[in-house]
């Protein structure tokens, strides 16, 4: 389909005012590209992220699922996949932490979109750091982003303005349906900067937004390819979030399939995960919480109400793998999938919001006018094999696939069970996209001085060339806290909570606490975290104002 680049209805000489910039722009452009060395020829990689909202470390076929993902697959397949990749365990830090190479307290977003009035907790990306597309941008490359935002738009922080030359975007997330109703139906959808209507004729209603976010960023590789420049594309997904919904015809594929219940299922997980290499076998699953009743103690009324929460979650994960399959024919039928990086993850773990029973409402769940979250026991199975959800430190709220394909430079293993071991993080992007661009990471920009970049490339572990150096990795999300250093991780939930301490080679699922027998590692980890929450922004964390009485 062809859509206009924007809807205004300013007048001729506004139009042409535009025009006049727009050309002035390109010519400096022009200039700046030929004085920097840079040439539209070179062959540096066009770079894709994919990011999911709210799904599990094992909700997709490499990683364990029994949900169909062929598009994925077939990336893992002729790609490399990550083992041990990690977010920060929320969406608004790890879209900051992706966005920038730093740690998401750095950027002002320790926790979400509100001003704590602490510089870590601002609720926005503040002027101590450059995104993506800014750096890129400034090394020739065409840089578009499509979907979830979520870094503080109501604060005045754009796609359009912090280095985005194409966007199509939510100020935040929820939206799956053009007519979609409910508490997320009133969400506003901006094109390059402007308001426009969701059932604006340009976008050819009715759509599902893992489709319209696809359709729009394939329309923006097009005028990247017509400017003759490489391109930088954040597609960052609103599914599986909730409000969980799918087109009907998708739902009804797996209505039934989930009678099996969470644990039968998670057993058949846990047993691919061994089978594919990606867990070792040795690692324990973790036992089903005594909250989450079994599934054969439920009622058969209660076993459907949750096989069709769980049906539509799978049909939202099947819609975002259809449409990795069309932008990977995009790509090929335009002849750049051969030297383009695409990477795909997710922003955090499982979502258990809305607890044991989850959320169920609507004349007919799953469509635009329902109410629906899969709860904690869905989460459960999602996580599989680890602890915890979405919010947590543990591994089931921070771990998440890495899947990275680039025919170019990447060899398919004919290992089918090779998996990338090293701990790697959501903030390695940035420093990845900075050394496969060529492009140059600032220390001042716009009169500001810029943070030094927290992570590192992952171009020797795509590519097997060159050394990644061992480092700490470190996390907090509202007073839960971790410290990773080598295969030893510290960890604790809330801020008043116990440390635990785990040895990750032994016992990635975190079931037995080492930290009795090891009261000194416990202090030094603890220690160690503690400086780098001093230096990085964490503390001071946010008073809690008092309830008036």
């Amino acid at each position: 389909m062809n859509r206009v680049i924007c809807t205004s209805t300013s007048s001729f000489q506004t139009v042409c005012q535009r025009h006049f910039r727009a050309a002035l722009w390109i010519t400096f452009a022009i200039v700046t590209l030929a004085s920097s060395g840079w040439s539209a020829a070179e062959d540096r990689p066009n770079i894709v992220v994919i990011m999911v909202d709210d799904m599990g470390f094992s909700d997709i076929g490499p990683y364990g699922s029994e949900i169909p993902t062929p598009h994925l697959d077939a990336l893992a397949a002729n790609g490399a996949k990550f083992s041990q990749f990690y977010n920060t365990g929320r969406c608004c830090p790890t879209r900051a932490a992706l966005l920038t190479g730093l740690y998401s307290h750095q950027t002002g977003i320790g926790w979400m979109t509100t001003d704590q009035k602490v510089e870590g907790y601002r609720g926005r990306l503040n002027d101590q750091c450059v995104t993506i597309g800014e750096v890129l941008g400034q090394a020739g490359y065409f840089t578009a982003m499509t979907g979830k935002w979520h870094v503080g738009f109501k604060q005045g922080v754009t796609p359009w303005g912090r280095g985005f030359n194409r966007s199509l975007n939510l100020p935040a997330g929820g939206l799956h349906f053009f007519n979609q109703t409910g508490s997320k139906g009133g969400t506003k959808l901006f094109l390059n900067g402007h308001e426009v209507a969701k059932d604006d004729p340009q976008f050819d209603p009715p759509w599902y937004g893992s489709d319209l976010w696809t359709e729009q960023g394939n329309e923006f590789i097009d005028e990247a390819i017509a400017e003759d420049k490489p391109f930088f594309w954040y597609l960052a997904h609103v599914a599986p979030h909730f409000p969980c919904m799918a087109p009907e015809a998708t739902i009804a594929k797996y209505r039934g399939k989930y009678m099996d219940g969470w644990d039968k299922l998670r057993e058949e997980r846990y047993a691919r995960q061994i089978q594919s290499g990606l867990i070792d076998a040795s690692w324990s699953l973790e036992p089903r919480p005594e909250q989450i009743p079994a599934w054969e103690s439920l009622s058969q009324e209660e076993k459907e109400r949750y096989d069709d929460m769980m049906a539509i979650y799978a049909a939202m994960i099947e819609e975002v793998d259809k449409n990795i399959g069309k932008l990977v024919s995009a790509l090929d039928s335009r002849g750049k999938l051969d030297n383009t990086l695409i990477l795909f993850l997710s922003d955090n773990g499982g979502n258990a919001e809305a607890g044991v029973s989850g959320r169920y409402e609507g004349d007919s769940p799953g469509d635009p006018h329902s109410d629906v979250f899969i709860g904690r026991c869905w989460a459960h199975l999602n996580n599989t094999p680890f602890r915890k959800y979405k919010h947590y430190n543990h591994e089931g709220g921070i771990a998440t696939p890495l899947i990275a394909h680039w025919p170019a430079k990447i060899q398919p293993s004919t290992d089918q069970k090779a998996w990338i071991k090293t701990p790697t993080h959501v903030i390695d992007l940035m420093a990845t996209c900075v050394d496969l661009a060529k492009a140059e990471y600032p220390t001042q920009f716009n009169g500001n001085e810029i943070h030094p970049l927290e992570g590192q490339s992952l171009q020797p572990l795509l590519t097997g060339q060159g050394e990644f150096a061992e480092r700490a990795l470190y996390w907090e999300h509202e007073g839960n806290a971790a410290v990773r250093v080598g295969n030893r991780k510290l960890v604790r939930q809330g801020a008043r909570g116990e440390w635990e301490l785990f040895d990750l080679d032994a016992d990635r699922t975190e079931q037995v606490n080492l930290a009795a027998e090891n009261p000194d590692e416990v202090s030094n980890l603890q220690k160690q975290w503690r400086q780098w929450a001093k230096s990085h922004q964490v503390l001071p964390k946010p008073t809690k104002k008092k309830k008036k009485k």
